[in-house]
């Protein structure tokens, strides 16, 4: 027998509640008669049983049975991570410029107090 629960992908917008995140849901969709396409943002909130899934993370959440007053849905997978963003260590030669740099503006500044 098929699956045919629904699936939803979106964005988590907060999880400062114990095992729950909030899911904004971005529909577009043109207007029934002007033909422009409305964005509307739903939020949802989706039980995550790891309690682990930060906000920014793209995730899919399914259909389910009532979980509590608000909660209908479950996250079922998380489609794309945060990435930990590594600054790349600055180069010697870029480095020493820099140190140029702000010895120029170091002595410029003491001439000009002096005069």
């Amino acid at each position: 027998m098929p699956n045919n629960r629904r699936r939803l992908v979106g964005r988590v917008v907060s999880d400062k509640m114990d095992k729950t995140v909030v899911v904004a849901i971005d529909i577009s969709k043109p207007h029934p008669i002007y033909r422009k396409v409305v964005r509307t943002t739903k939020k949802i909130y989706a039980h995550d049983e790891s309690n682990t899934i930060p906000v920014g993370t793209v995730v899919r959440v399914v259909e389910s049975k009532p979980l509590s007053k608000t909660k209908r849905w479950v996250v079922e997978s998380v489609v794309e991570e945060i990435g930990n963003r590594v600054v790349e260590p600055v180069a010697e030669a870029a480095q020493e410029e820099i140190e140029e740099i702000q010895g120029d503006t170091g002595t410029a500044d003491e001439g000009g107090e002096e005069s």
